[in-house]
């Protein structure tokens, strides 16, 4: 895409356009020989029909259905929820139908970042401290606010990881939890980990120790509150041990094919299909042909699309284990009889997106072209290097904190309404559109707007692959500029 544009076409058989800046109506076009005149304003990110579509006939853009059209929609009319609406259906059967990659090998570039005693890398060194159950939050934070004025070297920060999980959880919440706390508790990005607990919580540290296997004793401390007279005196103590721990370690040249990139989008538009999402598929395919990975999740987000990477598995056995990563999630919603399909929200609504395959054919976009090479359960870490597929729901912050507890170093996170939030690691916050990079320059760190104006994905693709490699390198995003670091776990059964 190059030049400026009032609207484009996404493939060549699309019925629909999308404005890419306001249009007005009466507004007169032109389209391979066939003159157009806009029936009515067209806001930007939306949608209008480039021929009449008849009532019941499917609504084409990105070459593929993205719904129903509820009554006769003539050519150069608005096209959104008030006359068009989802075509998808329950459980679909599904046939493994293997599509080609043409992703060429490339050698890896280097970032500097830190290598463990284990091998692992870290593309930060902080010291992270864990609570095992909500109940010790404020002692968590209290430690690490006041373990703050000892940080020195190498060191980037002291973190609590507040959350209200740990107790009072049952079967699979409990399960959630244990796992993805262990993952955290492993994770490279943190040189040093305290683990806090109370005493007396189900999830506590003895239990732990189970989920977290084989630990550097030097990395990982724990400490029991009830077992201490002064457990934030004693836990100050502990970190300023983990800060000298932490702070033998130093930067050094490590191959980009040790990075694992989690991908996300949230509060998305009807540009993010078109711009920030093929930005980073295009990032995807980029770091993939030099050896590295990348983690596509939110997997309601993939209903209506879910073929298109389900055709990208790189053999049957992972087909079929994508086949039970789309229903399983499709039972989840029916078992708490809840609609699979409601979605997208009134944020998506109001930027241009119609139905769930409008916002799924543009999520999955983020995934570029590379074959699938795992298919991964919430809480698995990776195991297998280039595109992998990781269960999780469309929840902004569970979702980014199940990619952080499966290995990723940094997350992706595309955006086309904007947000503030964070996750345990480095968070890029992706502009869909130019306007919102304007407005809310505090919030994101690049702007895939440009797009429509005079660069090409390709341009745009490596530019973010280069700032990638940057923030790998120790440049700060804006969330952890402004001390934000969050993290959430998917709650599913009952609180006791």
């Amino acid at each position: 895409m190059s030049g400026k544009k009032e609207f484009i076409r996404i493939n060549p058989i699309d019925s629909v356009a999308v404005a890419l800046q306001p249009l007005s109506k009466g507004m007169e076009t032109e389209l391979d020989g066939i003159n157009i005149t806009l029936q009515e304003d067209i806001p930007q990110g939306h949608k209008f029909a480039l021929h009449e579509i008849k009532e019941g006939d499917p609504v084409i853009k990105y070459g593929y259905p993205i719904g129903k059209a509820k009554e006769k929609i003539p050519a150069g009319c608005w096209v959104h929820v008030h006359n068009m609406k989802t075509g998808l259906g329950d459980l679909l059967d599904y046939t493994y139908q293997p599509k080609k990659s043409n992703i060429k090998e490339r050698k890896p570039d280097e970032f500097m970042g830190f290598r463990r005693t284990d091998g692992s890398v870290g593309v930060r060194n902080e010291i992270w401290i864990i609570p095992t159950v909500g109940c010790v939050n404020s002692v968590a934070e209290k430690i690490a606010e006041l373990s703050g004025k000892y940080v020195e070297g190498t060191v980037d920060d002291v973190i609590a990881f507040s959350h209200p999980y740990g107790c009072s959880q049952m079967g699979e919440d409990q399960e959630n939890s244990r796992k993805i706390l262990a993952d955290l508790i492993k994770h490279p990005n943190a040189g040093g980990v305290l683990v806090l607990g109370l005493g007396c919580e189900n999830s506590g540290i003895e239990i732990l120790k189970n989920y977290i296997g084989d630990y550097d004793e030097q990395r990982v401390r724990f400490l029991n509150a009830q077992d201490h007279e002064n457990e934030i005196e004693d836990g100050v103590q502990i970190v300023k041990e983990l800060l000298k721990y932490a702070g033998s370690f130093e930067r050094e040249a490590i191959p980009c094919s040790e990075l694992i990139i989690g991908m996300k989008c949230g509060g998305s538009d009807g540009l993010s299909g078109i711009t920030a999402n093929p930005t980073v598929g295009g990032f995807s395919d980029m770091l993939i042909a030099r050896g590295g990975t990348t983690i596509l999740t939110e997997v309601p987000e993939m209903f209506g699309a879910e073929t298109l990477l389900m055709n990208r598995c790189e053999n049957e056995k992972l087909f079929d284990q994508t086949v039970d990563l789309i229903n399983d999630f499709k039972n989840y919603f029916t078992s708490h009889n809840q609609t699979i399909y409601e979605n997208p929200s009134p944020g998506n609504k109001k930027g241009g997106i119609s139905s769930l395959e409008d916002k799924s054919l543009g999520c999955v976009q983020k995934s570029g072209t590379a074959p699938v090479k795992g298919v991964l359960a919430y809480g698995e870490r990776v195991k297998n290097k280039g595109l992998n597929l990781l269960s999780a729901p469309g929840n902004d912050l569970v979702a980014s904190t199940a990619c952080a507890a499966s290995g990723a170093h940094i997350v992706l996170f595309t955006t086309g309404r904007g947000t503030p939030f964070a996750s345990p690691v480095p968070t890029v916050k992706i502009s869909s559109n130019n306007l919102l990079f304007s407005r809310k320059n505090n919030w994101i760190d690049f702007n895939c707007g440009e797009l429509v104006d005079d660069s090409t994905l390709e341009e745009l693709s490596q530019k973010l692959y280069d700032y990638v490699l940057r923030v790998a390198s120790g440049e700060k995003v804006k969330a952890e500029e402004a001390g934000f670091h969050d993290m959430a776990i998917f709650k599913q059964g009952v609180t006791l």
